[in-house]
C-alpha cells in the first residue's frame, strides 16, 4: 500500500556566527531564505533533528530525504542528532543551537567546532512539549550539559518573582554559564570532576528542602540519572506525573540512534517499575 502521507520538509539552515561559550560548549547561530517558514516560542524545550551527510557525500538540492532514501545506498543517508533551540528571533530570523564538544569524537560536536559563516546544515522541526507553568507553586530544573539550553531558556521564560531551584552539573567551574532570569531562582552549579555523570544532581535533589506548594519541575540529562531522579520524585516526594517534564536526553555508551531505538522500551520499564512502587 502506497503511504499517502505529506514527506516531511527539512529547512535548511545557513551558518551565521559561531562563538565559543565555554571549553566544551559552542553556539552556532543560523539564518537565512531557508528559515522563512520556521516558527518556535512556544516551548522552552523545542528541540530540531539535524541531518548529517557521510564525509564526501553531497545531496541534490532541494534537499528531499525521502528522495535520498530511495535513490541512494544506506550507508549515503544523513545521520540524524537531535539539539535543543537555544533561541529563536524571528525578527532577525536566527536559530541558535549550542554544542557540547568533546574534541574529535562524535559527529555535531565537531561539525559545530568546524562551522564557518556561509556553511549549510538542513534540519527537521520543532519539536516540543515543556514550558514553565506560571501558575506553579515553584520550579525545579535540573540537567546536565545536554539539558542546559532548556533550563537557560526556560529560566528566561519564568515570571518575575517566581521562585526556582535550579541544579546543573558540567564538568569544572570553567563551564559555568551567565544565566538571565527574572524570577528569585537558586541557581547552583555542581562540577562533576571525576565523578560519574549525574551523581552530584541525584545528592542535591535528595537533600533539597522542597518548599511548600506544588512544583513544575523539568528534570533532562543522561538517562541514568534521570531514572533515579524520576524514581525520587515520583515515589519519595509523590510530585504526579503532570507536573514533571522528564526524560533522558542521552544515554552513556550509546550514539543517539542507538539510545533513540531503545528508549520507548526503556520508558515502559520505568513505568512498570513506577506503577509497582506506587501500588505497594
Amino acid at each position: 500500500m502506497a503511504d499517502d502521507r505529506p514527506a516531511r520538509k527539512a529547512t535548511r539552515g545557513e551558518v551565521k556566527r559561531v562563538e565559543q561559550l565555554t571549553p566544551h560548549m559552542i553556539r552556532v547561530v543560523l539564518g537565512g531564505d531557508g528559515l522563512a517558514e520556521f516558527g518556535a516560542g512556544e516551548f522552552t524545550d523545542h528541540y530540531v533533528k539535524l541531518l548529517f551527510a557521510p564525509h564526501g557525500v553531497t545531496y541534490p538540492e532541494p534537499f528531499d530525504l525521502a528522495a535520498i532514501q530511495r535513490d541512494l545506498p544506506r550507508e549515503q543517508f544523513p545521520t540524524t542528532r537531535t539539539y535543543t533551540v537555544r533561541a529563536w528571533d524571528p525578527e532577525a530570523v536566527e536559530l541558535t543551537l549550542d554544542f557540547v564538544y568533546h574534541g574529535d569524537s562524535g559527529l555535531a560536536g565537531p561539525w559545530a567546532a568546524g562551522a564557518r559563516p556561509g556553511d549549510e546544515i538542513h534540519f527537521f522541526g520543532p519539536g516540543g512539549a515543556y514550558a514553565p507553568d506560571p501558575q506553579a507553586g515553584w520550579h525545579l530544573l535540573v540537567g546536565d550539559e545536554s539539558a542546559l539550553p532548556a533550563i537557560a531558556a526556560s529560566l528566561e521564560r519564568l515570571p518575575a518573582g517566581a521562585l526556582a531551584h535550579v541544579f546543573v552539573e558540567v564538568a569544572g567551574p570553567e563551564e559555568e554559564q551567565a544565566l538571565d532570569t527574572s524570577a528569585d531562582a537558586k541557581i547552583v552549579w555542581l562540577h562533576r570532576g571525576g565523578a560519574p555523570i549525574g551523581e552530584a544532581l541525584v545528592a542535591a535533589v535528595r537533600a533539597l528542602d522542597f518548599p511548600p506548594g506544588a512544583p513544575h519541575a523539568f528534570v533532562h540529562g543522561e538517562a541514568g540519572f534521570v531514572k533515579e531522579l524520576r524514581r525520587h520524585l515520583r515515589t519519595e516526594r509523590g510530585i504526579p506525573l503532570p507536573q514533571l517534564s522528564i526524560s533522558g536526553y542521552w544515554r552513556l555508551g550509546r550514539d543517539d540512534e542507538a539510545w533513540r531505538s531503545s528508549k520507548k522500551e526503556w520508558n515502559r520499564q520505568i513505568e512498570e517499575e513506577e506503577a509497582a512502587a506506587l501500588s505497594s
